[in-house]
């Protein structure tokens, strides 16, 4: 594994330094939003300024370990490997005119399929999660789907068609009406889903995830991806897997797919894409599902999709992932966290869990209430660790830390734990009746 040196005090050496906290507040009341000043508040408005590796450092030199970031550091901030990449792109040619042949974006894709489940060989980069499941969309509209089925809970994005499938009401209802023809069918609920295929044979885009990130780390049953897979087949539809999250790694597979050898039509990949580094997302598809695209370049098109600053990124992260075995190491420590993680909150907070779940490194501890996930992250910062609440499950705590965790690390990890879950009872014994 590659050794990541540390960084003390990175924070001191920046212009970011320079700003005070008030002045950084101000301006996110001013430019850009007066609700993430006020989140930002409750966490003592501290300003981060610096990574390196699974570390954050603020302005004022306090340090951070990252079990947060929403899935994006698999491999830590600012992994060498990619760096490396990244920083000879930025030395040569970092944007391309888009009119000539470029071979970092060849090369970034040839990288990508490797990793792929086999079949899914034709890739269109985005930049963010949300552009990756548009892609899908519209390759299925592209190819005569016109009725879509998402999960109850899954989430997709916030743009417009990936909106429609994120089946959350507070989400949605801002900006109805939506793209029609879209329909929402428990997670997990084969039959459900077999009904649905079986009324409308040849019409159904099925897009669902593996596991169910910001739905608050939800597991399928075993056998479900599978049985969806060949429910699919069987009555001519069209499955996308978003692995934005799940994927690159974070499950201990390189993909929730590979668990149960599915082989979906469009899969998703985003977050981690990048190495931790710059923005990348990714619709890998089968010849068949991309043929659209391939009959005319200019059917669906980004300025910024696949320039070589971002597509060394790609190449640098599937360097690291595979030279630092990344993908097992999320499956050892993995495997060690959530039974160490349960019997904690167990231990000291029964009254206040209800569940301990996960897969890799992808963690969730849901509490009895939103209120108190909350709090708990509040804890866990005030002890050193950030994480992060689920958007569609806001009852739920995840972790998702990086793979490049050494054992200190993992100790500090659950150590914080322990101290934050002490606190999270304590609070909550003094709270007053009908309080939060």
């Amino acid at each position: 594994m590659t050794v990541i040196q540390e960084n003390p005090a990175a924070a001191a050496g920046t212009a970011a330094a320079a700003d005070t906290e008030a002045e950084v507040l101000g301006l996110y009341r001013a430019h850009l939003s007066k609700g993430r000043a006020t989140l930002a508040e409750l966490f003592g408005s501290h300003m981060e300024v610096a990574s390196e590796g699974a570390w954050l450092t603020t302005s004022d030199g306090e340090r951070f370990l990252n079990a947060g970031g929403y899935g994006v550091f698999i491999m830590g901030a600012r992994h060498p490997i990619v760096m490396e990449e990244v920083e000879r792109q930025l030395r040569t040619h970092p944007t391309a005119t888009r009119i000539l042949l470029e071979p970092t974006v060849a090369r970034a894709a040839e990288a990508l399929v490797s990793v792929m489940p086999q079949g899914l060989d034709r890739v269109h980069f985005g930049l963010s999660g949300a552009e990756a499941v548009e892609t899908g969309l519209k390759l299925a509209r592209a190819g005569g789907f016109k009725r879509t089925v998402s999960m109850s809970g899954g989430y997709h994005g916030k743009t417009l068609g990936a909106l429609s499938a994120t089946a959350k009401e507070v989400y949605q209802k801002p900006f109805r009406p939506l793209l029609p023809d879209f329909h929402h069918l428990p997670f997990g609920d084969a039959d459900a889903l077999e009904a649905e295929l079986a009324a409308h044979p040849g019409e159904v885009c099925v897009i669902l995830e593996p596991v169910q990130g910001e739905g608050g780390v939800i597991i399928p049953p075993k056998g479900y991806l599978k049985r969806v897979e060949e429910l699919v087949r069987e009555h001519d539809g069209f499955l996308i897997l978003d692995e934005i999250q799940s994927g690159f790694g974070r499950l201990g597979e390189w993909w929730g797919a590979d668990f149960e050898d599915v082989r979906p039509d469009v899969l998703l990949a985003g977050k981690a894409l990048g190495g931790g580094v710059l923005p990348v997302s990714a619709a890998v598809a089968t010849r068949k599902a991309f043929r659209p695209f391939d009959k005319d370049p200019y059917i669906h098109t980004a300025t910024f999709s696949g320039q070589p600053v971002l597509m060394a990124a790609v190449q640098g992260a599937v360097r690291a992932m595979k030279e630092d075995r990344l993908v097992t190491r999320a499956t050892d420590l993995g495997a060690a966290l959530l039974p160490r993680i349960a019997e904690i909150a167990y231990r000291n907070i029964p009254e206040l869990v209800v569940d301990v779940r996960g897969q890799g490194l992808l963690i969730g501890v849901e509490l009895v209430e939103a209120g108190l996930a909350g709090e708990l992250l509040i804890e866990l910062f005030n002890h050193g660790v950030v994480a992060n609440h689920s958007m569609n499950g806001s009852s739920v705590v995840r972790f998702t830390p990086p793979a490049v965790l050494s054992d200190t690390d993992v100790e500090f990890l659950l150590n914080s734990f322990d101290l934050a879950t002490r606190d999270l009872v304590s609070g909550a014994a003094t709270m007053p009746e009908g309080g939060n």
